[in-house]
């Protein structure tokens, strides 16, 4: 029986590494390249073939979107899957893609199951499914209990402390020149400016108490549903009177209570950047430099 092959295209190694592990935890007879851009990929399926294509939006060299209408002039790539994973959820970014030939969209942030029932989908369109199916197991892996850490430590968490500690990284520190990693004792969180965190269980608007170009220490309310170690997630920045907004894409590295003492109503969260895009890390820059500036992000504005 043939194996199913499918590319995976993204420039940031962490969200490589979470289609990868999802898919063989699921499929373990399954195929699985990947490419860090749009070139790079370009130059697999050249000499390769495959029967699915997931791929980031915003990459260097060539994007998801000029891969897509590349693959679409190839007589022998115009019917392939080809699956947009992207945190671009405008209406001008979906009508571009659909016009260009793809194929279905995942949302950044995404949960196993989302990436699942996705490319099933796909696959079933091309009368793949049924080969992908019978490697499959009889029911879900128990390790999708956690999706972003399960997927990449096969179900063994282990405890990940914040890595940001006044010696190691004097630059991060709030307005008050406190550690940013210390609790405050105030009972609502202050800090250099907000922005909006989009987790797979819900958006969640947030505090940003320190920015580097690794890594931003965000403040949440907590909610019914915590937020995992490692799950993938976006933050979207806004600044500026040209209402500019960056999608940066990274994962939760740490999450610890805000307050000392356990039913704190807060959270602070260590959201550390997997983005290889020049133009998103001179944003963040900017940010950086001009941290006063930073404004409250109005979702849909």
């Amino acid at each position: 029986m043939s194996k199913v092959s499918v590319l995976v295209v993204d420039d940031a190694p962490f969200i490589r590494d979470l289609v990868k592990k999802g898919l063989r935890n699921y499929f373990p007879g399954i195929h699985i390249e990947d490419a860090v851009n749009g070139r790079k990929a370009q130059t697999l399926l050249e000499r390769e073939a495959f029967d699915l294509v997931l791929c980031d939006w915003e990459m260097p060299e060539m994007s998801g979107l000029e891969l897509l209408a590349w693959c679409r002039t190839q007589d022998n790539l115009k019917a392939m899957p080809f699956i947009m994973v992207t945190s671009r959820g405008d209406k001008e970014n979906v009508v571009q893609a659909i016009q260009a030939g793809v194929t279905d969209f995942i949302g950044k942030p995404f949960t196993n199951e989302q990436l699942l029932t996705k490319v099933k989908k796909a696959l079933a369109k091309v009368g793949k499914l049924d080969t992908l199916l019978a490697s499959a197991p009889t029911k879900m892996n128990s390790a999708f209990g956690n999706d972003s850490l399960s997927a990449l430590t096969g179900g063994k968490t282990e405890a990940v402390r914040p890595s940001v500690s006044p010696a190691a990284a004097p630059g991060l520190l709030n307005s008050g020149g406190r550690s940013a990693t210390a609790p405050a004792p105030a009972a609502t969180p202050a800090g250099r400016g907000q922005g909006q965190l989009r987790l797979p269980s819900g958006t969640q608007q947030c505090m940003i108490k320190a920015l580097s170009l690794k890594e931003a220490l965000l403040v949440v309310r907590r909610t019914d549903v915590l937020p995992q170690i490692l799950d993938n997630a976006v933050l979207d920045l806004e600044q500026g009177d040209n209402a500019e907004v960056a999608r940066l894409n990274g994962y939760l590295h740490a999450i610890v209570a805000y307050e000392q003492k356990p039913d704190s109503d807060w959270l602070q969260l260590t959201f550390r950047f997997v983005d290889q895009d020049a133009q998103k890390l001179d944003y963040v820059s900017r940010l950086i430099a001009r941290g006063t500036a930073l404004k409250h992000f109005v979702p849909g504005a």
